[in-house]
C-alpha cells in the first residue's frame, strides 16, 4: 500500500480555536500531518504526491459559490479587516435563515458553519492539495492497487456541499466515493472517526448506491451534536442505506470494536465493489478531545476488522490530534489492515 501526500497541506496553519468562549491553541495543525507522515513512511511501501486537483470532480460534490468563497474569501476579508490573520465568522444562519447575502460577513457565516473552520492566506492551496490526495488514492485503487492511504489535511467528513464545518472544507471522503462510483456499482463509506461524519451523511442521504456507515461517540454529548443519531437511516431511495452506530463517551476497545464489527457485517450485506474508510484516530484514549478510550492495540484490531471486507479500499485520513501515540495509532491501524489483507 502506498501513502499519498502533498506538502502544500502544511500551509493551512490555524493558530487558535474557540473553546468554551476562550481562544486557545489550535489542535488541527500541520504537526499532526508531520507525525502521521513519519508513521506512514515506516509502514507503507512509498509516499507519492498527487497530481493537480480534479476541479470537475470537486464541482460535482461542492457548490460553485462555496468553492469561490474558499478560494477568494480570505483575500477579501484581509482587505476589509487588515489586522485580521484568520477569517473566522461571528454569526451563522439558523434553520429559518437561508438567504445568501452580498455582504462579506454574511457570506462568511453562510459558507462556514462554525468557529472551528478558519481560513488563512494559504488555506486554499492546502484544501486543494487535500482533495487531490483523496482523488489520487482513489484513482490508484481503481487502477488495480488493492488499497491506498490518503493522508489528507485539512480533513473533510464534516464538510457539506456548501458549508465548511468542523475543520473541514472539501469532503475528501465524498470525493473518493464519487469517483469510485463512476467506476463501480456500489460503494460503502465506513467512517470510524470519533465524531460523526455529518457532511458525508448529508451528501449521500437519499442514495441507495453509496452506503454510509458511521461509528462514533454519541452526538447527544459529543460534536457534531445535531446529527449522527441511530434513527437517521436515509431518505427516499436512500432509506436504509445510512447507518449510525453511536457509542457511549469513554467507550473502550471492546465497545468501539464491537460497533466496528457490526458495521463490517452491514457492509458485507451491501456487498460493495469499493470500500472507502474515513479513518479518524481521535477515538484514542490519548486524544486531546478525550471522547473515547481506544488503545493502540485497538487500532491494530480495527484495521484487521475492516480488512475483513476484502474489498479494494481507499483509506482517507480524517481526525486524530496531537498526542504521544498519534503516530503509533496510525502505524498500528495500517499494519493491522495490511497484514489482514495479505
Amino acid at each position: 500500500m502506498k501513502t499519498i501526500f502533498h506538502p502544500d497541506q502544511y500551509g493551512h496553519h490555524v493558530r487558535t480555536r474557540l473553546s468554551g468562549g476562550t481562544l486557545t491553541t489550535a489542535l488541527e495543525v500541520p504537526d499532526r500531518a508531520r507525525v502521521l507522515l513519519a508513521a506512514a513512511e515506516g509502514c507503507t511501501e512509498a509516499v507519492v504526491a498527487p497530481g493537480p486537483a480534479d476541479m470537475a470532480l470537486i464541482r460535482r460534490v461542492h457548490d460553485a459559490g462555496y468553492l469561490a468563497f474558499l478560494e477568494t474569501g480570505f483575500a477579501a476579508w484581509k482587505q476589509r479587516f487588515p489586522a485580521s490573520e484568520e477569517l473566522r465568522p461571528s454569526l451563522h444562519p439558523n434553520a429559518y435563515m437561508r438567504q445568501l447575502p452580498q455582504d462579506l460577513l454574511g457570506r462568511a457565516g453562510y459558507y462556514i458553519a462554525d468557529a472551528a473552520s478558519v481560513l488563512l492566506a494559504d488555506s486554499w492551496a492546502a484544501i486543494l492539495a487535500s482533495g487531490a490526495t483523496a482523488i489520487e488514492a482513489t484513482a490508484r485503487v481503481l487502477n488495480g492497487e488493492r488499497a491506498a492511504y490518503a493522508l489528507c489535511r485539512p480533513p473533510g467528513h464534516h464538510a457539506y456541499r456548501d458549508q465548511a464545518c468542523g475543520y473541514c472544507f472539501l469532503n475528501n471522503t465524498a470525493l473518493a466515493a464519487t469517483l469510485a462510483r463512476d467506476h463501480a456499482s456500489r460503494v460503502t463509506i465506513l467512517d470510524v472517526d470519533v465524531h460523526h461524519g455529518n457532511g458525508t451523511q448529508q451528501l449521500f442521504y437519499d442514495r441507495a448506491d453509496v452506503q454510509t456507515i458511521s461509528v462514533h461517540a454519541d452526538p447527544a454529548t459529543v460534536y457534531p451534536f445535531y446529527a449522527g443519531y441511530a434513527d437517521e437511516i436515509g431518505a427516499g431511495e436512500g432509506e436504509g442505506f445510512n447507518l449510525n452506530l453511536p457509542v457511549p463517551e469513554r467507550a473502550d476497545d471492546e465497545v468501539y470494536l464491537a460497533a466496528v464489527r457490526h458495521a463490517v457485517e452491514r457492509a458485507k450485506a451491501f456487498s460493495p465493489d469499493i470500500l472507502v474508510i474515513a479513518l479518524g484516530l481521535d477515538p484514542s484514549v490519548a486524544d486531546p478531545f478525550a471522547c473515547t478510550a481506544v488503545t493502540t492495540e485497538g487500532f491494530r484490531r480495527m484495521g484487521e476488522s475492516l480488512a475483513g471486507l476484502r474489498r479494494p479500499t481507499v483509506i482517507i485520513q480524517e481526525g486524530g490530534y496531537p498526542s504521544p501515540v498519534l503516530g503509533d495509532n496510525l502505524a498500528a491501524f495500517l499494519t493491522g489492515f495490511q497484514e489482514a489483507m495479505a
